[in-house]
């Protein structure tokens, strides 16, 4: 008679960014993030949340930023987030194993593990290092860039 392994459990890592203007950056922190689990999933900021964090409009629009992460290979399931504040219910229903946050997410680690816990989700949080320069791969940089280059 076989006897039967027990599945392993797999790891479910969660990151949340706006992802506007695709840039190298990105990639870094997506395959980062992605090799520290099995599934990868991203919740992509709402239009609203962005005009709010960041001061202006997006550049795309939220479901365009959510089709371009979905394309990305190292990215298994992307959501878009609603207005505001961390949606704690949707966070809940990924139910991750580990919560990545980028390296210029405002987010203190200790206070967002602690939000988690009282929301009845027990996932480890991590702060994803710089792996580039971040003067060039920032959404604002890019911006400013091809304003200076090309609106002169």
């Amino acid at each position: 008679m076989e006897e039967k392994t027990p599945e392993k459990k797999r790891i479910r890592v969660l990151v949340g960014g706006v992802f506007d203007i695709l840039h190298v950056g990105h990639i870094h922190f997506l395959n980062q993030a992605k090799s520290l689990g099995d599934e990868l999933v991203v919740i992509v900021a709402h239009d609203e949340t962005v005009r709010k964090t960041k001061r202006r409009e997006p550049v795309n629009t939220a479901e365009d930023r959510a089709e371009l992460v979905r394309a990305l290979r190292m990215v298994d399931e992307v959501y878009i987030g609603t207005p505001g504040a961390i949606d704690y219910e949707l966070v809940k229903k990924i139910n991750p194993d580990i919560v990545a946050l980028g390296p210029d997410q405002v987010f203190s680690c200790e206070r967002l593990k602690e939000e988690l816990r009282r929301h009845g989700i027990r996932a480890e949080v991590i702060r994803i290092p710089y792996l580039y320069k971040d003067d060039r791969a920032k959404t604002s940089k890019i911006i400013q860039r091809i304003v200076e280059t090309y609106c002169e």
